[in-house]
């Protein structure tokens, strides 16, 4: 007999988990289907073990550069690596954990498998065996996500060419790495893989790092990274990787030559749509890619797609907010995915933002004016040895209306919270500037920056009215 049930997710990682609990928090009979790990990407290949290194990478970083702070550090200062990736891997055991007892907590019932789409309301689960079992559902949800791209006619061997799937459980470190990409992924393994001692290079096609952010943001983050070692070429792509023996080298359309033991592609990823049965129930895609509405419904009826997989925005807790989107509607609610999403980048410092950039209102022709503040200036930024960074405001120069924020500095992902609030609410670049932060905290900056907005940031120097129009920044 073929179960039945009122909603169906497939998938259980940041976007499909959310989903299904939040369907049966809402009192649907659920069912959830994953072929691999629980958690998914996110918690197996992505967000969580990334940080769970970075973490061990970041003590390292500052206890050698204890001595700022006039604290000795008496004999040799090392790491063990088999041991860091031990402490990894019982936090994502732990997590897996975590999300099948809140499946069990909620009555989720929970299959194994791979599922393939079987027509309308119809599901097919193969496990890996190859037994198959149905089910049938009212609503469906995709949460498919996404899995690395590569780059076509590369050698496929992982001990070599690998991508972060492959790279966050090494069981050994490169000597040298070339990471073929300056994006989120790439800078974060440039910033880890420099702590441990291995010799980083970073190739990226486009003018500066994290070229989907504010460029302000790559920019710095180039300085910071070059003063330390790591070896940064921008608006330069790769021509050609040749194997020898056990290592690569790499041609740049520089003109140069790059030699590494391992090479890390980080040139994105795309959307793991492919034989799930799309065609069964007459859904297209673009470019792999899901299509959908505000509610998050595909054109299927009764079908809706979240997170990577339908390509609004690649991020965990974006897939999140969907799922709860998705489920709240398939359950016969209303509900929209509308609200701005901060982007994190976990290197030392950290980089956030949420909101628009400058070079995004440009292109949409929104007039802007743009408040800055060094995070350096601050009194805590100084009392704790973290005072590289800044926080740059962008606001509607026609109305006010707050329209980004952009942070690099120490906890930058936890400070962005405040401005994905006021950005939220809808508030005005004045609302920013007149809240109250606690002193002393890097939170401060944020304000400064939307005061500098007005030209009324205290902490900043007083300009003079030539000076002024030509440093505020302006679209």
């Amino acid at each position: 007999m073929t179960d039945h049930f009122d909603i169906a997710v497939i998938g259980t990682g940041p976007g499909g988990y959310i989903a299904a609990l939040k369907a049966a928090q809402q009192g649907a009979k659920t069912a959830v289907i994953e072929k691999h790990l629980l958690g998914g990407t996110c918690l197996n290949y992505g967000c969580i073990p990334s940080k769970a290194l970075l973490a061990s990478a970041e003590r390292l970083h500052k206890i050698n550069g204890a001595a700022s702070l006039g604290v000795e550090v008496n004999g040799a200062v090392g790491f063990n690596w088999p041991a860091i990736q031990k402490r990894k891997d019982k936090v994502l055991t732990k997590l897996r954990g975590g999300v099948k007892g809140l499946f069990a907590a909620r009555n989720v019932k929970l299959f194994t498998g791979q599922a393939v789409l079987d027509g309308p309301g119809r599901i097919q689960v193969a496990d890996d065996k190859g037994q198959r079992q149905a089910l049938t559902a009212g609503r469906i949800i995709l949460a498919t996500g996404s899995v690395p791209a590569r780059i076509p006619g590369w050698p496929e061997d992982p001990d070599l060419v690998c991508t972060s799937d492959e790279a966050l459980h090494w069981p050994q470190l490169p000597k040298r790495l070339l990471i073929v990409g300056g994006g989120v992924i790439g800078c974060e393994f440039a910033c880890m893989m420099h702590e441990y001692g291995v010799a980083v290079t970073v190739v990226e096609m486009m003018e500066e790092l994290l070229p989907e952010m504010d460029a302000d943001l790559g920019r710095m983050l180039n300085q910071i990274f070059t003063r330390r070692g790591i070896k940064i070429f921008t608006g330069v792509k790769v021509e050609a990787l040749n194997r020898q023996g056990q290592t690569a080298a790499v041609a740049l359309s520089s003109g140069q030559t790059v030699e590494a033991d391992k090479v890390l592609v980080a040139t994105g990823r795309r959307p793991a749509t492919r034989e799930i049965g799309l065609e069964t129930i007459g859904l297209e895609t673009d470019r792999g890619f899901v299509r959908v509405n505000d509610r998050m419904e595909t054109a299927a009826s009764g079908v809706y797609c979240i997170g990577d997989a339908n390509g609004r925005c690649l991020l965990a807790h974006a897939a999140s907010a969907q799922g709860v989107v998705a489920a709240e509607n398939a359950a016969g609610h209303q509900a929209e995915y509308t609200r701005p999403v901060p982007n994190a980048v976990y290197t030392f410092p950290e980089i956030a933002s949420v909101g628009i950039s400058g070079r995004q209102a440009a292109r949409q022709q929104i007039p802007v004016t743009v408040g800055h503040f060094p995070i350096g200036y601050l009194g805590k930024a100084m009392a704790v040895g973290e005072e590289a960074g800044f926080v740059k405001v962008i606001a509607g120069r026609q109305d006010d209306t707050l329209l980004g924020v952009h942070i690099l500095g120490h906890n930058a992902t936890e400070i962005i919270e405040s401005a994905a609030a006021m950005l939220t609410l809808k508030a005005k670049g004045r609302d920013l500037a007149e809240m109250i932060f606690a002193h002393p905290t890097l939170g401060e900056a944020v304000k400064e920056a939307a005061e500098d907005l007005y030209q009324s940031a205290l902490h900043l120097p007083p300009r003079k009215r030539g000076q002024m129009d030509a440093e505020t920044e302006t679209v």
